[in-house]
């Protein structure tokens, strides 16, 4: 289907947090915006979000699956290729564990994988390597079953390639395999999940557009796949087609893949990033790209951190969110469109549970099942019933 698509997003089809103390001479840190909350239960009730490229996808606690945003190659896998700027029920029955977006935003667009409740893994939309993970190219407009009969705890979504994680720790991945982010030690592309080599243990991994880093009991990460920006920490710009440890002493809890960089969160909750930081992605107020990890300037401490493509946004204990990076769009929720290469937090007083990072665009929980999203809107993807320009604060989604 051939649709228009934004210059910003063209160049990338050839995918909570940390934060930083304000600037007091910063244009943003001065602003202030209050948001009014609706506290009625919501009509959704969201349990967790995720955000694409240029789609969102979000479940609820009894397994429920929806996404809004663009359409074009099935992703929002309600059986039609019609964009939806408010939430569609995903197709086909399901109940759902989790969800997760692929970050693509070209004309190709991406795909959405999810997990069940009975721990199969779904994957509906763009199918051109084989990511669907159900030994065909063909797109899907339907949840279709990733072959294999493995039980996945966690799922995550790439720009051509999905990665899952089994019940017993072990990371499968299939679909593109030009960078080696399959992680199998081939470039071969692969239809159906093969598992990746070294036979590591990991307890959580994050896609990247062609990289992967996953995260071992230990706190060690180990990346694997293309590697032009430093992304895979590793202290070189090779890529691997095997993992290889993130340098340095840090011990992580948690790991997010952006398009071209990745933040971990460590054990102390203080945020690393490296690799791509043409926007100040990387949190350091440089804008220098880092195959190594750097510590987000500041001296705020974050429970979650989440990788977009321009940008990254973090958030602290109490819920508040910091973003930092590119804001061309909104997408530092700042009620600017100014990029900061520290962080800055999104206005509006709003506390939230969780947040996900998307192309140009984030969307996060609030108590009672409310989702709000902020940034670039070309598709709908901030779920508020418009399509088109762009929210520099959080807004409303539609249920």
């Amino acid at each position: 289907m051939n649709r228009s698509i934004p210059m910003y997003a063209i160049w990338i089809s050839s995918l909570v947090m940390s934060g930083c103390t304000e600037s007091t001479d910063s244009p943003i840190a001065s602003r202030s915006v209050t948001l009014e909350v609706d506290q009625a239960a919501s009509a959704i009730g969201f349990a967790g979000l995720t955000g694409g490229g240029i789609h969102t996808c979000g479940w609820t606690a009894p397994g429920r699956a929806f996404c809004w945003g663009a359409n074009n190659s099935d992703q929002l896998g309600n059986n039609t290729n019609t964009d939806s700027p408010v939430p569609v029920a995903v197709g086909g029955g399901l109940m759902f564990a989790s969800v997760s977006a692929g970050p693509g935003t070209g004309t190709g667009a991406s795909q959405t994988c999810a997990v069940t409740l009975a721990r199969a893994a779904y994957c509906w939309g763009y199918n051109s390597n084989g990511q669907l993970g159900n030994n065909a190219t063909a797109d899907s407009p339907l949840p279709v079953a990733v072959a294999g009969d493995l039980n996945f705890r966690a799922i995550s979504s790439g720009q051509v390639h999905t990665c899952g994680l089994t019940t017993a720790g072990v990371a499968y991945c299939w679909g593109g395999n030009g960078s080696g982010q399959l992680g199998n030690a081939t470039t071969t592309d692969s239809p159906v999940p093969v598992a990746v080599a070294g036979g590591l243990i990991f307890s959580s991994l994050s896609s990247g557009a062609v990289h992967t880093c996953g995260l071992t009991p230990g706190g060690t990460v180990y990346c694997w796949g293309a590697n032009f920006n430093g992304q895979l920490g590793n202290n070189s710009t090779v890529e691997s087609h095997v993992p290889v440890a993130v340098v340095g002493t840090a011990s992580f809890r948690l790991i997010s893949s952006g398009n071209f960089h990745t933040c971990g969160l460590t054990s102390e909750a203080a945020v690393y990033c490296w690799g791509w930081n043409g926007a100040g992605q990387l949190g350091n107020n440089s804008t220098s790209n880092s195959p190594i990890p750097v510590v987000v300037a500041g001296d705020l401490r974050f429970r979650s951190v989440s990788a977009g493509l321009f940008h990254t946004c973090a958030l602290t204990p109490p819920g508040g969110a910091y973003c930092w990076g590119g804001n061309g769009e909104g997408q530092l929720g700042d009620n600017g469109t100014t990029d900061s290469h520290v962080p800055v937090p999104v206005v509006g007083g709003l506390n939230f549970l969780s947040l996900s990072a998307g192309g140009h665009h984030n969307c996060a929980l609030v108590a009672g099942g409310a989702a709000y999203c902020w940034g670039a809107n070309p598709f709908g993807e901030l779920g508020n019933g418009s399509v088109g320009g762009i929210s520099n604060v959080p807004t409303k989604v539609e249920e």
